[in-house]
């Protein structure tokens, strides 16, 4: 069914009277009439609007209908307008085949039969609404094909997600499992040999000398095994929101101090000590647990990748910033896996190979930092170390 459009008409007649008779003849409802006394006028009109049929008079001065049609009939714009020509001179000139000729579609002669000419316009008017109709419907017919398309990506997209998530979630139960296991199995066989020696009575391995090394190494892997199910709650509590963080008045230079004292240990049965640069104070307002949490991860890693060599940590201040940079000459990363080792459950490959892990600090430190209105990037390349810098505005800002 034609789509209700105006059906714009296009008349060319030098002679004002001629123009006034056949507008009279042709008008009618969304058939708005446009007039034209040369062929100029015309091509003017034809710029300007987009026109269901043209009746141009074959005999005007200057440019005559025949030329028009054929300069119409050579733009991309007006080649496919429908022309009648109209002509009061007799059949003997043959008008009507040079008509034909210049691309018309009829042939009027004068005097007009109201009755035959009003029925050809209404002819080429509703083959315009149809040819309309049909393009709206292709139109249509694009425009949904081209949904379907997004719609198919987009479900696509969401399979991959899917399977990502599904794989993700297989990799992180096998870890878990993994690193679990590990510090359960030691303590397991720990109790198992102090059970043996206490069956047969022998409390050697329990004496002053001994108890403490034993209770320490108890320690240290029941800590282990708090600090996964921690990381494992901080990431729980990210995705619902409920991360909580409190800011309040705080020094990143004593926190930086403190959690470089509290590494010390770890840091001489790898290799040198850290390397500490601060000034006396950096005052701000964070949340210390939060941050600490950040520091240690940071200088963990260093301690774990840098390959038993100089670890060097530097405060600083600068504006309306605080900042740790953290520096190792361990292993290093690839350019490729800046962006990704932030992300959950992401490690490089050298790093699966050198130290066990969930892959989840990283991303707990960038969220923490961005959750503080904070940034935290990483420079590094393959065995040239690596650096990583956080930056923290002194006081509360909305998350970035």
């Amino acid at each position: 069914m034609p789509i209700e459009v105006e059906s714009k008409l296009l008349i060319v007649d030098d002679l004002p009277e001629n123009l006034l008779a056949l507008e009279a003849l042709i008008r009618g409802p969304r058939r708005p009439v446009f007039q034209a006394s040369s062929a100029e006028q015309a091509l003017a009109l034809l710029l300007e609007h987009e026109f269901a049929l043209a009746i141009l008079d074959v005999q005007m001065p200057g440019m005559n209908g025949f030329e028009l049609a054929e300069m119409m009939r050579g733009t991309e714009r007006t080649r496919h307008i429908p022309i009648i020509f109209v002509s009061a001179a007799g059949r003997e000139m043959n008008y009507a085949f040079k008509g034909y000729e210049s691309g018309a579609v009829d042939f009027l002669q004068k005097p007009l039969d109201a009755q035959m000419v009003n029925s050809k316009v209404s002819v080429f008017v509703d083959l315009y609404r149809h040819r309309k109709a049909l393009a709206h419907e292709i139109d249509a017919l694009a425009a949904s094909h081209r949904q379907q398309e997004a719609l198919v990506q987009q479900l696509q997209c969401t399979q991959r997600e899917l399977e990502r998530a599904v794989r993700m979630r297989d990799d992180f139960m096998s870890m878990v499992s993994h690193e679990l296991r590990t510090p359960l199995n030691t303590l397991y066989l720990e109790t198992q040999v102090r059970k043996l020696h206490l069956t047969k009575g022998n409390m050697a391995p329990f004496g002053p000398d001994r108890l403490p090394a034993m209770i320490e190494r108890d320690q240290r892997q029941i800590q282990n095994m708090v600090r996964l199910i921690d990381d494992m709650l901080d990431v729980t509590r990210m995705r619902s929101g409920t991360l909580s963080v409190q800011p309040r008045d705080s020094d990143l230079a004593q926190l930086a101090r403190g959690v470089v004292e509290s590494l010390a240990q770890q840091a001489e049965a790898v290799g040198p000590p850290i390397a500490l640069e601060a000034p006396a104070s950096v005052p701000g307002r964070w949340d210390e647990f939060r941050i600490e949490q950040v520091l240690t991860n940071l200088l963990t890693n260093a301690l774990r990748y840098g390959a038993g060599k100089p670890v060097q940590v530097t405060v600083g201040q600068d504006g309306g910033f605080a900042w740790v940079r953290v520096r190792d000459h361990g292993i290093g990363i690839a350019a490729a896996d800046h962006g990704r080792i932030f992300e959950q459950f992401e490690r490089t490959e050298d790093s699966r190979k050198r130290a066990a892990g969930l892959g989840l600090g990283l991303y707990i430190a960038r969220e923490i930092v961005q959750s503080h209105g904070g940034e935290i990037r990483v420079e590094s390349a393959p065995g040239e170390g690596a650096t990583f810098d956080m930056r923290l505005p002194l006081h509360d800002r909305p998350p970035v």
